[in-house]
């Protein structure tokens, strides 16, 4: 039997999620060096939610990855480079690895949603397909990926969501569950905010800490003190 998948922060699905998307939009890039994957994480496009991650966040979350061996390192020309083993390690098709992918980046989606969100990775024939692949993802024997939430009041369709992160709360779809899908969907911006407020503060203390060593050379060149 294959050792269960540990559960993801939300830093290494985003680093994952960027790997396997790259891999498919921009082959002639893959692997990627760390600086490419800072970027990727960081697009203020396709992301929900919106992150600005560090060097150091991003190389202790493929560290952190590589234990899981859902990451590989190889050294070509100066930089070091990155890959994903999604496939290999959780023995998926193509297809689903790319399905999680968008999940993974921009957080639950309808069906058709994902349809469209893929198709610079691949072209689904029809919504049916789509649905084909996340009903295996959901059913899968070696333990669910994806789960499908309840249908939020008013809308025509059913949005899934990845299992990397472990389970939403109260999210599978079911009657009168409307209110427990828009408590999740709370949960979810909530996480994401917070996510999001971490990585600026830490950005902001590596700010302050490289000010505060230029302003100590400065004094020492000038013979004057920096406290007061």
């Amino acid at each position: 039997m294959s050792t269960p998948l540990p559960v993801l922060s939300l830093v290494e699905t985003r680093v994952l999620g960027v790997l396997a998307e790259k891999q498919r939009t921009v082959p002639d890039s893959y692997p990627l060096t760390l600086n490419s994957l800072v970027s990727g994480c960081n697009q203020k496009t396709s992301r929900n939610p919106v992150l600005e991650l560090t060097e150091s966040q991003v190389q202790a979350t493929i560290d952190s990855l590589k234990g899981y061996s859902l990451v590989a390192e190889t050294s070509g020309g100066r930089a070091f480079r990155y890959e994903h083993n999604i496939d290999r390690v959780l023995r998926i098709p193509s297809q689903s690895v790319i399905l999680l992918t968008v999940l993974m980046l921009r957080g639950p989606q309808t069906a058709g949603e994902l349809r469209i969100a893929c198709d610079r990775m691949h072209n689904f024939a029809d919504i049916s397909s789509v649905e084909g692949f996340l009903n295996e993802l959901a059913e899968r024997q070696a333990g669910a990926l994806v789960v499908k939430l309840a249908r939020l009041p008013g809308a025509r369709e059913s949005r899934w969501a990845h299992l990397l992160s472990g389970a939403p709360a109260e999210e599978v779809a079911g009657p009168g569950s409307g209110a427990s899908d828009a408590s999740y969907a709370a949960h979810d911006v909530s996480l994401g905010e917070v996510a999001a407020l971490k990585a600026n503060v830490a950005r902001l203390e590596a700010e302050v800490a490289s000010l505060k060593a230029l302003l100590g050379r400065v004094c020492s060149e000038l013979g004057i003190s920096a406290e007061g």
